[in-house]
């Protein structure tokens, strides 16, 4: 199940991130999401969602949390 199918408010753990782009990953890694670590979908929004890892929160476009997979 990737992040748009998650259910908000309920704590998950990030299986793996799929995408190709390095750069992403290491974005998504200076954030603290990459696989192991705990994440949150607060709320889900048209355009994306918001989510909380390691106390902090962000909001990701749809794409991003299609790549994330929990």
């Amino acid at each position: 199940m990737n992040l748009r199918e998650a259910e908000a408010g309920k704590e998950y753990i990030i299986k793996q991130i799929n995408t190709n782009d390095e750069e992403l990953n290491a974005f998504l890694f200076s954030l603290g999401c990459y696989s192991g670590e705990a994440i949150t979908v607060i709320v889900h929004r048209r355009g994306g969602c918001t989510v909380s890892i390691k106390d902090a929160r962000y909001n990701i476009d749809t794409q991003l949390a299609e790549a994330i997979i929990v």
